[in-house]
């Protein structure tokens, strides 16, 4: 069978460059217009205005008795929105929250989440829901042709394209929204401050931002708490569009007990009490004895702090606590809409506010002339009926003998079709001589109002003050007063780590494979201690848990860590490559630990070194920095702490000589190859004939203990280390025959 040939007549063919711009530019105008940026004219999205919608269409107004959530949800994705229904039912959950809406859009009863989960709510078979009253200002004007109509999704019904809101809804409560390449973030605002902005603009449209700021002070949120931002950075916010401020949880001292009694916008309690309880456990609150969570119908928000004692700075504690969890928080500003021309920008605070109002004038200029039209459709009929009443009795002649009453009503009297039809429509009992009188005063009555409206139509100034006066009344009506204060604090400072602990006596030790830990105390045998095998011990130093730990590798570099951060001495501690960078094969030799102040004593087994401050061997990164030039073929040395300059430092070389050298004659220096310290001779060769093994140094009231092979230890006093002692050049002197070969040496209190 022969292969049919396609045919592709009639298909347009596009290369695919352009096709794929060409949906991927559809498919982000989508996103951007219909799903993530709120319109300004009503500061809703399409799903939430098709909800708000929906369930006015379902006579679920405030007063009316709460629905099931799934018959609202149903109505929503059946008629206009033909998305998911669980993604439907978290926008209206969203809409209901009074702890994420200023000024909530939907009544709920049931389980609607809450400030510790938002996402808790209750299924929607569960909830059940209404209109708040606040809702009724979008939607008041909606049957008075105030604004455009357009199919739904299946063509079977009409939907608006926005909702005639009566007040800034944008501002009041705000959204968020990522869309394709661009997103919007709207804090919430008080309704009585922004439209004492909007009237102050319908007054005098040429305000600066700084001048309305006088009314929209900044951010009104949900949970209160307080804004600390300065005034300047929310001016900017407000003058650009974009920006951001930061808010922070209030509290009260309540005997002796700290009492968070609000939290900033979207901050979850339990979330804080977690973060709270995670640096107590790791000992960074030493000052925080508990915490617990008293939040109850009547105080949605009252966490407690109990401090140790009443000694405890509350301020520092609270600053604390600001800069380490989420009782402070960043929040970002972006005032980006879909403006009244259709298209999405980032809007500063004035000109937002200007574009509302003339979006509220045209739709207050539309409501008039829908109602001009009615009152003018009603007076036409009132001629026509007052014409017949005037001439009832002609007109009862003409319905009893006429075949075709309707055109000789119109011929007879000159009237319109839909006057002889109101005329034919009336019922008997409204031929009453009084009816007459009532068609006159209805009459005075709709002229009056259809002249005043006339007026107000052919005058700016009477719009403008119609406007003014009804966003006057819907703010006393529906507003209320701010929650969240704005004060202007010091940004919250974090007590460092070294000020929280408590200053204790530590060792630390390093074993040869690089291995780390920190025993609590001196009295510590560092050699006894358990070693991974094949791995032994190499260095130990005493200090304290809130100074700085220094270690030096075999290439003299030097690197720093705090000693409260190493591991504990229960294991085998960690690998220091873990927390520094050291060069490719390099090994640890030293560690140092005391005050900055402290000298030191570096030195390589070619018996070169210098003294140094151990202030001067901090390193800031985690690379280190290069502080012992070690010559070629040399090792580094077990670096020891030097006392005083009355102290000697002792060298002992591979053939068991030993030197003591005054450590007043040692150099400092911060880096450097040093001094020849023992007077080896240098060499380049490989075969060292003579380097060092030992070094220490030994002040007053210190004894030195020589471990030589099987030999017993050997101890001198300081003051017997004077005969070592090189006076007239002669270095090559012994501890004692039988110490040809000297293990280590140890320094210890006399």
């Amino acid at each position: 069978m022969k292969d049919q040939e396609l045919n592709f007549e009639g298909v347009e063919k596009l290369p695919l460059k352009a096709f794929a711009e060409r949906a991927y530019l559809d498919y982000s105008m989508y996103v951007i217009l219909d799903r993530a940026l709120p319109s300004l004219g009503d500061g809703l999205k399409p799903v939430q205005r098709r909800i708000v919608y929906a369930m006015s269409e379902l006579g679920l107004a405030a007063g009316a008795k709460h629905k099931k959530s799934a018959r609202t949800v149903g109505d929503v994705i059946g008629k206009f929105h033909p998305h998911g229904d669980s993604a439907c039912y978290e926008a209206m959950v969203h809409m209901a929250q009074d702890f994420a809406y200023r000024y909530p859009l939907v009544d709920g009863q049931g389980n609607w989440g809450s400030t510790d989960d938002p996402k808790s709510f209750a299924a929607m078979r569960y909830t059940e829901s209404r209109l708040t009253r606040y809702a009724a200002l979008l939607l008041d004007e909606l049957g008075s042709s105030t604004v455009d109509w357009v199919p739904n999704f299946d063509g079977s019904l009409d939907e608006p394209t926005m909702l005639p809101a009566r007040v800034p809804n944008l501002l009041l409560n705000g959204g968020s929204g990522i869309a394709v390449g661009m997103a919007t973030d709207i804090p919430p605002h008080n309704l009585r401050e922004v439209v004492k902005a909007c009237v102050a603009l319908l007054d005098d449209p040429d305000l600066s931002t700084r001048k309305i700021m006088a009314h929209v002070k900044g951010p009104d949120l949900p949970t209160g708490a307080e804004i600390v931002s300065p005034r300047e950075e929310l001016v900017r916010m407000y003058e650009t569009g974009a920006g951001g401020f930061k808010a922070r949880a209030t509290y009260a001292v309540e005997d002796g007990e700290i009492v968070i009694e609000a939290l900033p916008f979207q901050v979850s309690g339990a979330k804080v009490l977690e973060q709270i309880g995670a640096q107590m456990q790791q000992k960074k609150l030493p000052m925080v004895e508990d915490i617990r969570d008293e939040s109850d119908h009547e105080n949605p928000i009252r966490l407690v702090i109990v401090p140790k004692s009443n000694r405890v700075d509350t301020a520092a504690l609270m600053a604390h606590l600001f800069a380490t969890t989420d009782l402070e928080r960043n929040y970002r500003v972006n005032l980006n809409v879909i403006g009244l021309d259709g298209r999405p920008r980032v809007m500063g605070l004035r000109d937002l506010l200007l574009e509302w109002l003339e979006f509220r004038k045209a739709t207050v200029t539309r409501r008039l002339e829908h109602r001009f039209g009615k009152l003018s459709a009603r007076l036409h009929i009132l001629d026509g009926l007052l014409i017949a009443f005037l001439n009832l009795d002609e007109v009862i002649r003409i319905v009893r003998t006429e075949d075709q009453p309707k055109p000789r009503l119109i011929e007879r009297f000159a009237l319109s079709e839909e006057q002889a039809e109101a005329i034919l429509e009336t019922k008997l009992r409204h031929l009453a001589r009084l009816e007459e009188m009532k068609i006159r005063e209805e009459q005075r009555q709709l002229a009056e109002e259809r002249d005043e409206i006339q007026a107000i139509l052919k005058s700016k100034a009477r719009l403008t003050k119609l406007v003014r006066e009804e966003l006057l009344e819907d703010a006393e009506e529906y507003g209320d007063e701010r929650r969240t204060r704005l004060v202007e604090r010091e940004a919250a400072q974090a007590i460092s780590e070294t000020e929280l602990l408590s200053s204790e006596p530590v060792t630390v030790v390093l074993s040869r494979l690089g291995w780390v830990r920190a025993a609590k105390g001196h009295d510590i045998d560092a050699r006894a201690l358990s070693y991974k095998t094949g791995d032994e011990f190499q260095a130990a130093a005493r200090g304290r848990n809130l100074q700085q730990a220094v270690f030096v590798d075999s290439t003299g570099r030097a690197y720093s860590l705090d000693a409260h951060a190493l591991p504990a001495a229960r294991g085998y501690g960690e690998p220091l490559s873990g927390r520094i960078d050291p060069p490719d094969g390099a090994t640890f030799a030293a560690v140092l630990l005391g005050e900055p102040g402290d000298a030191w004593l570096l030195a390589s087994d070619a018996g070169y070194g210098f003294a140094a401050r151990l202030g001067d061997l901090y390193a800031r990164n985690k690379k280190g920095k290069q502080v012992l030039k070690v010559p070629e073929n040399s090792q580094v040395l077990a670096a020891a702490p030097i006392p005083g300059p009355e102290a000697f430092a002792v060298f002992v070389n591979n053939e068991g000589e030993v030197l003591a050298l005054p450590a007043a004659q040692i150099e400092t220096m911060s880096s450097g190859k040093g001094q020849n310290l023992y007077g080896i001779p240098g060499r380049k060769s490989a075969d060292r004939e003579e380097y060092l093994v030992a070094m220490a140094v030994v002040g007053p009231g210190e004894t030195l203990t020589v471990h030589s092979g099987n030999n017993a230890p050997m101890r001198l006093k300081y003051d017997e280390l004077g005969q070592f002692e090189d006076r007239k050049g002669r270095r090559r002197q012994r501890f004692s025959r039988a110490y040809k070969q000297v293990d280590r040496l140890e320094v210890a209190p006399a």
